[in-house]
């Protein structure tokens, strides 16, 4: 999957846009070449009704009336590319040799990709999303349970100045005091991200792949994947950290309303670059590209369709969030049951004091929820670059190809519009 340039097949060019001189069939042209104004000249004699039949091979004859076949309005007219059949007026059907159709694709069926990797390669996804996430966990209970300092109280009577200074200070605490913890977090994601894009992207192709097949494979890419992963956070930060530091300097009941306007419009600047940047990972592993080139690719296959990848994304996130919250709440539940202390203390109202059980109880929750949802993740923004990269270059071609479809030739097409 290198980043060729673009091509597409070409089609038929639209009915309403037909150049002067072009005529229509209501429209015969003239003696001279020109569309005449004059009614239809078809002919008046026409074969009866129920006689229509598929054109028959060159050289072949004609089909005895007998044994023409019935009327198939919208039936086959014949096998196309890869065996398929397509209908009357209708798309040809697109090959699959894998989890998704060579074609531009759905919002349903990405999702669908993605949830048939996870059930088609359970054992590859399943090994790498338990260990990572197992691991992850560990960690994250160890800085809770000795890492984290107590949560800073913001005094109510304070003024608006010294508490927000307050609420500065505690997320500051709480940021550092979480920063291995958050850095245990990007090393599995790292991981994760690396091996099940390959396993992804051999999924399309209907490849089967092992652990140590996609783990040889993007092993290679890590260091890079990791400058990527570092750096989008870090710009993240630096927007937000611009937005609200002119009204932090302030310090004034104008500076809190700055703080809160120029917080708002770096979260909006945010998300717009971080959904520009979305396919940064897939181009960077699959395409071998450096960190600022990948980037840009992301850029350039997001450009003119913000809002489709915006809302694809989004859709994820609520449907990986609802999940995780079916998965995790109920072990929550159970978790403060057997914590006595926890349970005790939420019910007075009092901060509760969380234990050991509580803390490997719910802990289990999240593998569980992790294991299920990062795939999900990691497949949608895989499958959302492979139908950039279909819709704008015809990657869908070189990807039966490379399937073995039957049907395909081994020549390159030239190159043509984007195809919506």
């Amino acid at each position: 999957m290198n980043d060729t340039p673009g091509w597409a097949s070409p089609g038929s060019a639209p009915s309403d846009g037909q150049e002067a001189g072009v005529p229509r069939p209501a429209q015969p042209a003239d003696d001279s070449g020109t569309p005449s104004d004059s009614p239809s000249k078809w002919s008046k004699t026409q074969p009866p009704p129920g006689q229509w039949s598929a054109p028959s091979a060159p050289g072949s004859g004609p089909v005895p009336p007998a044994r023409r076949p019935a009327p198939n309005w919208g039936g086959s007219p014949g096998p196309g590319p890869g065996g398929h059949h397509p209908g009357w007026g209708q798309p040809p059907l697109a090959a699959k040799p894998g989890v998704i159709p060579l074609r531009p694709l759905g919002v349903g069926e990405i999702l669908d990709g993605a949830v048939s990797t996870l059930r088609a390669h359970w054992r590859t996804v399943l090994g790498v999303t338990i260990v990572v996430a197992v691991i992850s966990q560990i960690g994250d209970i160890l800085v809770q349970r000795y890492l984290l300092p107590e949560p800073v109280d913001v005094d109510p009577n304070a003024s608006p100045t010294e508490a927000l200074n307050q609420a500065v200070d505690a997320m500051q605490s709480t940021l550092i005091a979480l920063a291995p913890s958050l850095f245990i977090t990007i090393i599995g994601t790292l991981f994760t991200t690396a091996v099940l894009t390959v396993v992804i992207s051999r999924s399309v192709l209907g490849r089967s792949v092992t652990l140590s097949d996609a783990w040889h494979e993007a092993r290679p890419r890590l260091l890079q994947l990791l400058g990527l992963t570092l750096l989008l956070p870090v710009m993240g930060a630096a927007i937000v950290t611009v937005g609200i530091l002119p009204g932090l300097l302030i310090g004034s009941g104008a500076g809190i309303a700055l703080t809160m306007l120029g917080g708002l419009a770096s979260v909006v600047v945010l998300i717009w670059l971080m959904v520009n940047f979305s396919l940064s990972s897939p181009a960077l592993m699959l395409e071998r590209q450096s960190i600022v080139a990948s980037m840009r690719r992301s850029a350039k296959l997001v450009k003119g369709t913000w809002w489709r990848i915006f809302g694809i994304l989004l859709l994820t996130m609520l449907l990986t969030f609802v999940v995780s919250m079916i998965i995790a709440v109920p072990f929550s539940l159970v978790a403060m049951a057997v914590d006595g202390d926890g349970l005790s203390g939420l019910l007075s109202g009092s901060g509760p004091d969380f234990g050991w059980p509580f803390l490997i109880i719910t802990g289990i929750g999240t593998v569980i929820s992790t294991s299920i949802t990062l795939p999900i993740s990691a497949g949608v923004s895989v499958l959302l670059y492979v139908d950039q990269r279909i819709r704008r270059e015809a990657l869908d071609l070189e990807l039966a190809r490379a399937a073995g479809v039957p049907g395909y030739g081994s020549e390159r097409p030239g190159n043509d519009a984007p195809r919506g």
